[in-house]
C-alpha cells in the first residue's frame, strides 16, 4: 500500500508489471546452465516511463536515460529467497489498475527464460549480490494516472500495491 508521486516533466505515464531476480552470488560470463545457481531470490516489480520523455530522445536518437531513471521508478514487493518459493520458470503475471486487469500473462511465455537473462546481462556487466533483474512484461502496457491503484502479482510472490498521488 504504498504511495509514489506523479513524476516530474511528464505527462504520459506508463506501466510495466515485471517478475525481478535478485542476485545472490557475483559472477560474470555465467554460462546458462549455471545462472539459477545465482539467483537469491524474486520479487514483483513495476518498472515505470516517462513515456513522452522516451518518445522525444528515441526521435533525436539520444539515451532515455530521464525516461526510465527517476525517483520512485521501480518499486519492488516484499523479496522473497528461493528456499521459499523455489526456481520460477511458470506462473501467472497481472497487473490490475484501479480494479481492472490491464496486463496478464505467464513467466513461461518470456521471451528469454531467467537463465537466459542472467547469462546474456553478465557477458555485459560482472552481477554482483543485491543486483535486481527485471525480466520482461506482458502486453497490456499504458498509461496511468494521479489516483490510480495499482495490484500487481507474480504468482507466489507477495503482491504489490501502490497509488500514484
Amino acid at each position: 500500500n504504498s504511495r509514489i508521486s506523479y513524476p516530474s516533466k511528464t505527462k504520459n505515464l506508463h506501466h510495466e508489471i515485471e517478475l525481478v531476480v535478485a542476485i545472490g552470488v557475483k559472477g560474470s560470463k555465467i554460462l546458462k546452465s549455471k545462472a539459477l545457481n545465482h539467483v537469491f531470490g524474486y520479487t514483483v516489480g513495476l518498472d515505470l516511463t516517462r513515456r513522452d520523455l522516451q518518445q522525444e530522445a528515441k526521435k533525436k536518437g539520444r539515451p532515455w536515460d530521464t525516461a526510465k531513471g527517476f525517483d520512485h521508478s521501480a518499486p519492488c514487493s516484499e523479496l522473497h529467497k528461493v528456499d521459499e518459493v523455489g526456481y520460477l520458470q511458470k506462473g501467472s503475471i497481472t497487473l490490475k489498475v484501479n480494479g481492472e486487469i490491464r496486463q496478464k500473462g505467464n513467466i513461461s511465455e518470456m521471451i528469454w527464460s531467467i537463465p537466459e537473462i542472467i547469462s546474456i546481462l553478465s557477458g555485459f556487466f560482472e552481477l554482483f549480490p543485491g543486483d535486481l533483474i527485471f525480466t520482461g512484461t506482458p502486453s497490456g502496457v499504458g498509461p496511468i494516472f494521479r489516483g490510480d491503484k495499482l495490484e500487481g502479482t507474480v504468482e507466489k510472490l507477495s503482491k504489490l500495491e501502490i497509488k500514484i498521488i
